[in-house]
């Protein structure tokens, strides 16, 4: 700054010190006495005392005075006045957060204008800074652009629109430049510059459509905009002013063309046109995923946010493409705020909707190329590749001679001259087998939730779907005729036009227009209903993706009534903490890691939804909490629990999506939210008890918890145990060994040659006759096919307990057979 007149800076501070106290004039009153030569002095001065932190209403007040004067700036003043703003961009971010930033560049503009000559690079710079800041108001737009002027480009963009701090704004450039050079497209860039949120609001919108349609190939200018940048790949953008350097990480886009962007994409999201979702999805896509597509950290994570937002804002024709592209975004993104914004958007979209999330993903299943036999046929010269699923939800690959004779592997001649096809159909295949379990997790969720169709939806999405339909077939339905009053049960059969629920007794009744469907669950049903179903299961030989007709129900105990606000019914026992950790995360339940730190205690949460109807942002929401404590941490465990004991059950509830959580009483907790819930807590006990290790006893440095694994391991049973018992009461009698078994409270007893032994029915443990000495045993869970195929099983059981016990009864019913010497020796040791 140049030298000031002497005694200037002083009076000026006293001035404004007094000003400040209240015990002088306003600080104007001297500048106005002021020759202008001083005035200008003034000026620079409290522009930099403003810039050095000096903020306050005086100081601005001076700002705003100046902005107005016509003063004879010379073009070192003014390039010096611009020059304090433009390129310091931590002093750009504080002066913003102070309110400064904009009234100085008031008086920086009006030297500018005045003294005629000034470097336009440094206008360029501000103008830049103050739209990247937020800044910028309409009153000082056209004097930032008419000043600014432009470079030569055969677009007339301002060079801040589309600009060359990243690879993106040239190539734009290069490849539209008569598309951005049409009128009005200057003015709908600069619109969407000035949209840097998630969200826009509708009066943005509102204007983004109207310049849309005001500027002449409007449309067509954003399609090209967002096709473009879903295929940038990543480079190492410039960061705005070229003094910051490079970014360290590679991206599709610096600061300018990433807010561009944002602002295009909502742009986008009133163009009612087919080339929209697919242009935003691809978008998010490429800005989402990491380097070269990978699932590692996203390229731009504020424009991914931006168009997974713009996603889900979708309705009517485009809501059904949105929701694919969501679902795909789903399984390829990592970044986990990414992510989370998918989740929300598909939570809106399925609100809009009134169906759950889970219900609209599924409305995305891709058929694989499955018809609706659930089969996909290719020709491959004189022989035929078959996929499909099987009667019991498996997808196999088979191929078809041409005799009919059917192979498991493709021969020789089809994978030499049918190479590509063969890659193409073993894809389909692998995606398959991918699919298959989350859909039978899909509709465990509705199980649970008692989730609602109309039959349309439920015979589109579920029954006639050729992946969906394979698991929805073998599940027990209810149907409503009068809008969810009286229900009636039956298994899906089809008929002529249409299908019918077929009861137990064997009545059928039609599905008909209007009507409410829903899946059966025994929390609702009398002991008598279930019974029949159980039984027809077993008759028909139909096996249950999950355990439906043999699942779980917990009513309230007299204890857990006279606790009220807490089940103790599954604590004290001793779990393996990384597989109970493991099955509760499969299960749904959330929570830290026990043993970090000082973590000696943590809660695992699961929310569930309501009984009834489907939860809406007015209804009942419950969630359960599942207390562990620390038993036992090891080093070779990185700090982690390796055992951990089980506590408490609670519940909590809150009435709204948004309302707080408060703790509820069990006898207000819903039946199936109560059971589901229970029957969780009893999966993890039943599965990762260390009662459950037939081996436990053999490791001699940990015998502290013989008394409770003796307890556990040979035990009352639970209830899973009990559902165990009455399952193998139904398949027992219909097995070669039925004469050498027999059921009593606790155990399946096996009668062999050497020794008569007794399974416990809750842990799979062991117990030999006459001694009750303890059999070691164990099952290979992976190999136990060989006794599904002896004996039909109707569901698919979490933990697969039921598998190793059928096992070893075969096993121990022909012990002379025995040839493994771990087991040999024990069972003549003993005897």
């Amino acid at each position: 700054m140049t030298a000031m007149t002497d005694g200037l800076e002083s009076r000026l501070y006293e001035a404004g010190w007094r000003e400040r106290t209240g015990e002088g004039p306003p600080v104007r009153e001297l500048l106005e006495s002021l020759e202008e030569p001083e005035q200008r002095e003034a000026v620079l001065w409290f522009h930099q005392y403003v810039i050095d932190g000096g903020v306050d209403d005086v100081s601005l007040g001076v700002l705003g005075w100046a902005a107005a004067q016509r003063l004879d700036w010379n073009a070192q003043q003014a390039d010096e006045l611009l020059g304090r703003l433009a390129g310091k961009r931590a002093q750009v971010d504080l002066l913003t957060l102070l309110g400064a930033f904009v009234p100085l560049v008031g008086p920086a503009l009006a030297a500018a204008r005045t003294a005629g000559e000034y470097d336009r690079g440094l206008v360029r710079s501000l103008r830049r800074w103050l739209i990247f800041t937020g800044g910028r108001p309409e009153s000082m737009r056209e004097q930032l652009d008419e000043l600014a002027g432009t470079e030569p480009d055969a677009t007339g963009l301002s060079d801040e629109l589309l600009d060359a701090f990243d690879e993106y704004g040239p190539a734009m450039r290069a490849a539209h430049g008569a598309l951005l050079a049409a009128p009005g497209v200057n003015d709908l860039l600069w619109h969407c510059m000035r949209q840097d949120k998630v969200r826009a609001t509708k009066r943005w919108r509102k204007e983004a459509a109207t310049l849309v349609n005001r500027a002449e190939g409007g449309p067509d200018v954003v399609r090209a905009l967002l096709e473009g940048m879903a295929g940038q790949r990543e480079h190492h953008p410039l960061a705005a002013p070229t003094w910051v350097g490079r970014y360290t990480v590679p991206g599709i886009a610096a600061e300018g063309n990433t807010r561009l962007l944002r602002g295009l994409l909502w742009a986008a999201a009133d163009v009612e046109a087919d080339w929209v979702v697919p242009a935003v999805g691809a978008v998010a896509l490429n800005a989402g995923t990491g380097t070269g597509g990978s699932g590692g950290d996203c390229r731009s994570g504020r424009m991914a946010t931006t168009a997974v937002a713009v996603l889900g804002d979708f309705g009517g024709a485009q809501g059904g493409p949105a929701v694919d592209w969501l679902g795909r975004l789903r399984h390829k993104i990592r970044n986990r705020t990414v992510v989370k914004g998918v989740t929300a958007s598909l939570q809106a979209v399925a609100e809009r909707a009134g169906i759950t999330p889970s219900m609209l993903r599924e409305r995305a299943v891709p058929s694989v190329g499955l018809d609706a036999r659930g089969i996909r046929e290719q020709p491959l010269a004189d022989y035929t590749a078959v996929l499909s699923i099987t009667a019991s939800a498996a997808a196999t690959l088979s191929f078809r001679g041409p005799q009919g004779r059917v192979l498991r592997s493709a021969p020789k001649a089809v994978r030499e001259e049918f190479g590509e096809q063969l890659t193409d159909i073993r894809g389909a295949l692998k995606q398959l087998r991918a699919l298959m379990p989350v859909e039978r997790w899909r509709l465990e969720e509705h199980l649970m939730a008692g989730t609602r169709w109309a039959t349309g939806d439920w015979e589109q999405y579920y029954i006639d779907h050729p992946v969906t339909g394979a698991l929805a077939r073998a599940l027990i339905w209810e149907m409503s005729r009068d809008g969810g009053e009286r229900w009636s049960a039956g298994l899906p059969e089809r008929m002529a036009g249409g299908w019918a629920l077929a009861a137990a007794d064997g009545t059928a009744l039609p599905v008909t227009e209007g009507a409410l469907l829903r899946l059966w669950h025994p929390v609702g049903a009398e002991a008598e209903e279930t019974g029949a179903w159980r039984e027809e299961l077993a008759d028909r030989e139909l096996r249950q993706p999950f355990k439906q007709a043999f699942r779980e129900v917990y009513p309230l105990t007299r204890a857990e009534e006279a606790t009220r606000t807490y089940s103790n019914r599954f604590a004290g026992h001793i779990l393996r903490y990384h597989q109970a950790k493991a099955l509760m995360v499969e299960r749904g339940w959330t929570g830290s890691h026990l043993g970090y730190g000082d973590a000696n205690a943590a809660e695992m949460v699961r929310e569930l939804p309501r009984a009834g109807d489907l939860p809406t942002s007015e209804g009942e929401f419950w969630r359960a909490r599942f207390q562990v404590e620390l038993v036992e941490r090891r080093d070779t465990d990185g700090g982690l629990a390796s055992l951990c004991s089980t506590d408490q059950v609670r519940f909590e509830r809150r009435r709204g999506a948004r309302g707080p959580w408060e703790r509820g009483d069990l006898v207000d907790v819903p039946p199936l939210v109560l059971t589901e819930a229970m029957r969780d807590a009893d999966l993890f006990v039943g599965v990762a008890s260390i009662g459950a290790d037939p081996q436990w006893r053999d490791r001699g440095a940990e015998r502290a918890y013989d008394g409770y694994w003796k307890r556990w391991a040979f035990g009352e049973l639970t209830e899973s145990a009990r559902i165990r018992r009455e399952s193998l009461a139904r398949l027992l009698p219909r097995t070669r060994i039925a004469d050498r078994v027999e059921l009593t409270d606790r155990f399946l007893r096996v009668r062999g040659e050497l020794r008569a032994y007794k399974i416990h029915l809750g842990s799979g443990n062991i117990l030999m006759e006459p001694n009750d000495a303890c059999l070691c045993v164990v099952v290979d869970r992976s190999a136990t096919g060989e006794s599904r195929e002896r004996l039909f099983l109707p569901f698919e059981e979490d933990g697969g307990l039921l598998s190793v016990i059928i096992s070893k009864a075969f096993l121990l019913a022909d012990d002379t057979r025995i040839t493994d010497r771990t087991i040999t020796a024990q069972i003549r040791r003993d005897g």
